[in-house]
């Protein structure tokens, strides 16, 4: 596995689809508000490490390598600062995304309403269903403190034909399977568009409900 995390500068990003022995690269954001955990899921996936982490300032980059069997994808993630003052620099790191990762707190009913404002962010920049976007209610590890349900959570991802999860940074729940089902769901979509046969569902976790306070993915 691959991983690099440094200041990145608003450009472009390779076209995915590559040589057979090159990885597709895809770019992917990370939006939401402040606090919500977007950079310590980011650290979770790439590292498997969590920590307590500054807010972002500006935008952080990491990169990283998933063996998805037969083809290798590379991410390239964006990492992007919640707070309001940054709000209007962060546009400029939506431009030729491949997927949003969309988190909010369970915690805060505050911040499930800003994803659906990011939501329509993203969508000014591209048109619905452009983007691969999942939407991740995290911090389930602070279920006692919930303020979204997870069936609010999976109602509005139906509704805006979003993948949907709950995960824990802290605890390593769901983390993995959160990109996994990403990297998934892009590699299934560059096979259509290069006519190439289908994976099925293969490697998406797809269920109607939670099987524990962790899991759930709909779609």
């Amino acid at each position: 596995m691959e991983a690099d995390q440094g200041m990145a500068q608003a450009g472009g990003v390779p076209s995915p689809g590559a040589a057979p022995d090159q990885p597709y690269v895809f770019k992917l954001v990370l939006l939401g508000s402040g606090s919500v955990g977007k950079s310590s899921l980011a650290l979770r996936y790439v590292k498997n490490d969590f920590k307590s982490i500054l807010p972002t300032v500006g935008c952080a980059f990491f990169t990283k390598v998933v063996d998805l069997g037969a083809v290798s994808l590379k991410f390239e993630i964006w990492d992007t600062a919640g707070q309001e003052k940054y709000h209007s620099i962060c546009h400029l790191y939506f431009r030729g995304a491949n997927a949003a990762v969309l988190v909010y707190d369970i915690t805060r009913k505050d911040s499930f309403f800003k994803a659906q404002q990011w939501l329509k962010d993203l969508e000014r920049e591209s048109p619905p269903g452009e983007v691969v976007v999942m939407l991740v209610g995290n911090k389930t590890d602070l279920g006692e403190q919930r303020e979204v349900t997870f069936q609010e959570g999976k109602e509005f991802a139906e509704s805006k034909r979003l993948l949907f999860m709950e995960a824990s940074a802290k605890l390593n729940q769901q983390v993995n399977e959160v990109f996994s089902t990403v990297a998934w769901e892009l590699l299934r979509r560059e096979e259509r568009k290069e006519g190439r046969p289908q994976r099925g569902d293969a490697g998406l976790a797809l269920s109607g409900a939670p099987a524990g306070p962790a899991r759930c993915c709909a779609r």
